[in-house]
């Protein structure tokens, strides 16, 4: 178990950018983000539909593992009765940071997570190109990515602050 929660809560990178990258899923899917934003232009600029280059499906490939390991490891931590910290009253009605717990962040931190699924399985169907081809698709990739991003950055921040209803 203890080995299932080390995997489960690696650190992110201390970054200037704060929050930004508190968790590894949250600093690759921003750079994922980012490199999606320079394919794109340099597809535009070029004028034509040579796709995705290769450094973005490898950086895609990456984000899938990095995104399996503290999903796995989550899920099996989950089926074992365990919590997200934010979810979790250490005495007093606060958790381990310090803030008053919310237990129904624990449903927060699964959903945030079942979105990014999704989404790295739409980017999955965007790659292959059986939805939308060329600049179609490009122009979709940094929205998707975005929305990566953006649910990487809620699953770190549901497992650490409260909701709306803490202490209940």
């Amino acid at each position: 178990m203890d080995l299932l929660r080390a995997l489960h809560k690696l650190p992110g990178l201390p970054l200037p950018l704060g929050g930004l990258t508190a968790t590894p899923l949250a600093v690759i899917t921003l750079l994922l983000f980012l490199w999606s934003l320079v394919t794109l232009f340099r597809q535009w600029r070029l004028g034509d539909d040579a796709g995705w280059d290769r450094g973005l499906v490898r950086l895609l490939q990456v984000t899938w593992v990095v995104f399996l390991i503290p999903a796995v490891t989550g899920l099996l931590l989950a089926l074992s009765g365990g919590k997200v910290a934010s979810a979790v009253d250490v005495g007093g009605g606060l958790t381990r940071y310090g803030k008053p717990f919310d237990p129904t962040q624990n449903v927060m931190h699964s959903m945030y997570t079942l979105f990014a699924f999704v989404t790295l399985l739409a980017l999955g169907v965007l790659r292959q190109g059986t939805l939308l081809r060329g600049r179609r698709a490009l122009l979709v990739l940094p929205v998707a990515t975005l929305f990566l991003y953006g649910c990487a950055y809620m699953i770190g921040f549901v497992a650490v602050f409260p909701g709306r209803t803490p202490g209940e």
